[in-house]
């Protein structure tokens, strides 16, 4: 089931699509069973209390870069301010001279848990939606926690719908499609550590909560975004997130 996220009358819903109708999951009674997207804003797919984000977790990527595999995952955060739905403009900032795309799958949270064993993982995923780690590629060298880099104002697309139906998160193919033409392409069984892994991994560290983002690393393909460009990311059986560069600017506005 694709489950979208929308706003309509001033109201917030997660709602799935039905043709040109959105049906909403958490209407009351009173409400409306559709309602028509000409009268629909979607919205970013979830509001997180946190993004835990997975460095260097394909093999194929590491090699490129000519590092070697962690043993463990190496995990950072963006901050929720990063976040930004399908269709919206991510922001090239004036202080950096390269930002890059990064697909990744993403992984959200359903159930809270803390030190989940790998064999329940599955219970507290709600679904998996595609998501771009964009990063000022220039900073990131002088930044070794990756905020100043990672970090600002829309860099971190996510959308455009949360999918809850995946039979295997482990085998899916990802791939960054730039202005018509294919720039990064890999599959999720090359990762280091897998989908199920980083859930349990990440719980032993901190408390997930419902809505929570882990964004589980990019394959390899990584390349710059000019202005103007249209960016893709299309995970198997889970959608099309698109982007577009925009103006260089201090920063970016937020999306509810």
């Amino acid at each position: 089931m694709k489950v979208f996220r929308i706003m309509s009358a001033g109201k917030i819903y997660y709602a799935t699509r039905e043709g040109d109708n959105f049906k909403p999951l958490n209407a009351g009674s009173e409400e409306q069973l559709f309602i028509p997207s000409r009268l629909c804003e979607t919205l970013p797919v979830v509001v997180p209390t946190k993004i835990i984000c997975v460095a260097l977790n394909y093999k194929e990527h590491a090699r490129e870069l000519g590092m070697t595999l962690p043993e463990e995952p190496s995990i950072f955060m963006k901050p929720p301010s990063a976040i930004i739905g399908d269709n919206d403009t991510i922001i090239l900032p004036k202080r950096s001279t390269r930002v890059d795309y990064e697909a990744e799958l993403g992984i959200v949270i359903g159930k809270t848990g803390m030190n989940i064993a790998t064999e329940e993982v599955s219970k507290h995923i709600f679904g998996y939606t595609c998501a771009n780690d964009v990063t000022a590629r220039d900073l990131q060298k002088d930044d070794p926690l990756f905020v100043k880099s990672k970090g600002f104002n829309t860099f971190c697309p996510i959308g455009p719908c949360i999918e809850t139906d995946v039979a295997d998160p482990g085998n899916l193919s990802v791939r960054t499609i730039v202005n018509g033409e294919l720039k990064q392409s890999g599959n999720t069984s090359d990762m280091i550590h897998s989908p199920f892994e980083l859930v349990s991994y990440i719980s032993g560290i901190m408390t997930l909560y419902p809505g929570d983002l882990i964004m589980t690393g990019t394959p390899p393909g990584i390349g710059p975004m000019s202005e103007g460009d249209v960016v893709q990311v299309e995970i198997e059986g889970v959608g099309t997130l698109t982007s577009t560069a925009g103006k260089k600017s201090t920063g970016g506005s937020n999306v509810q």
